[in-house]
């Protein structure tokens, strides 16, 4: 048992000493490791620093303008919200005017048609009436010397020859 335990013990130390070496590489590793990345991070430091400065120096000097163009578009778009107000006031203006004309033209148009339909029936009135009565009287008297004429060549003849010339004329 004894060298079972002499054998464990050697063992044993023959482990420590090597997770000792190993944990020394691994340490040396780490520090090899953290020196280049700490020289990547100086490098890239020195590449992006200048690109950062440049980029505030530029944000510096357009911030300003920036603010002007904000300040402009605003102001833009006030003035046409307000020319828009204006338009739609003079667009509904001018077609309540417009409707007010047309309303008026109707009436005028209406009362000029009512007028002359007025004059038209005065005319068939007062030249028509007259001119109908003439022509029943001339007509009339026509019959008259119609019938006068038949009795004077034919005393027998039939009355029905002049009143078919009557409801010819009739029509």
């Amino acid at each position: 048992m004894q060298v079972t335990m002499e054998l464990f013990i050697v063992v044993a130390a023959l482990t420590l000493i090597i997770q000792a070496g190993v944990l020394v590489l691994l340490f040396l590793q780490l520090r090899r490791t953290t020196e280049s990345v700490n020289k990547m991070v100086g490098d890239l430091h020195s590449r992006i620093g200048p690109i950062l400065t440049r980029t505030q120096i530029m944000l510096d000097e357009t911030q300003p303008k920036i603010a002007a163009l904000v300040e402009d578009a605003s102001h833009i778009v006030y003035l046409t919200r307000t020319q828009a107000q204006k338009f739609d006031k003079i667009a509904t203006e001018a077609s309540d005017r417009l409707r007010g004309q047309l309303v008026h033209i109707d009436r005028i148009l209406t009362g000029t048609l009512e007028a002359v339909e007025d004059a038209g029936a005065s005319v068939r009135r007062s030249f028509w009436g007259p001119v109908q009565k003439v022509s029943a009287l001339v007509q009339g008297i026509k019959i008259g010397l119609d019938v006068l004429r038949s009795r004077r060549s034919s005393p027998g003849a039939s009355r029905e020859p002049v009143v078919e010339q009557e409801d010819e004329l009739f029509i």
